[in-house]
């Protein structure tokens, strides 16, 4: 496969927890000349490993409970973005699924080297179909240091 893989996670019909989906459409629609592959990731499972297969650079978008402020943007690279999937209690209902995804990817030699998660604080997470306003209002934001850093990607490969 090669090149770079955008993996958005989370329900969309949990409010803010699809946060990671609607990125990924933002990209999908605002960022196609990215050489890119979006993919909606819904919430994990191991089944995700195949797309894992011979990917240079990941990306994952994902509500991320931080303790900040509700649309806050934070991006964790590489080793960051280990430590925090490392850690003993999650801050996503997915992470535990995506950082026993990335073990298996490492045990298996596929891990991309390049890898980053990208997380936006969320305020609600429960039924609903929509991101409540502060996470609707981070959305652009949360898709453009999506896009820089998938253009710095594409700029490392040449």
């Amino acid at each position: 496969m090669g090149g770079i893989l955008v993996l958005g996670l989370g329900n969309i019909l949990q409010g803010d927890d699809g946060m990671g989906v609607h990125v990924v459409r933002w990209l999908a629609e605002h960022a196609p000349n990215t050489g890119a592959v979006f993919l909606d990731g819904g919430t994990i499972g191991s089944a995700l490993l195949v797309t894992l297969e011979g990917v240079d650079a990941l990306l994952v978008a994902d509500a991320l409970e931080l303790g900040l402020e509700a649309g806050q943007v934070t991006v964790f690279q590489g080793e960051e973005m280990d430590r925090l999937l490392a850690r003993p209690k999650a801050s996503s209902v997915h992470e535990a699924g995506l950082a026993e995804l990335l073990d298996m990817a490492r045990l298996l030699g596929c891990l991309p080297a390049r890898r980053a998660l990208l997380g936006v604080q969320p305020r609600t997470i429960g039924w609903g179909d929509t991101l409540s306003p502060p996470l609707a209002r981070s959305l652009p934001e949360a898709g453009r240091r999506a896009r820089m850093l998938l253009e710095e990607w594409r700029r490392e490969a040449l």
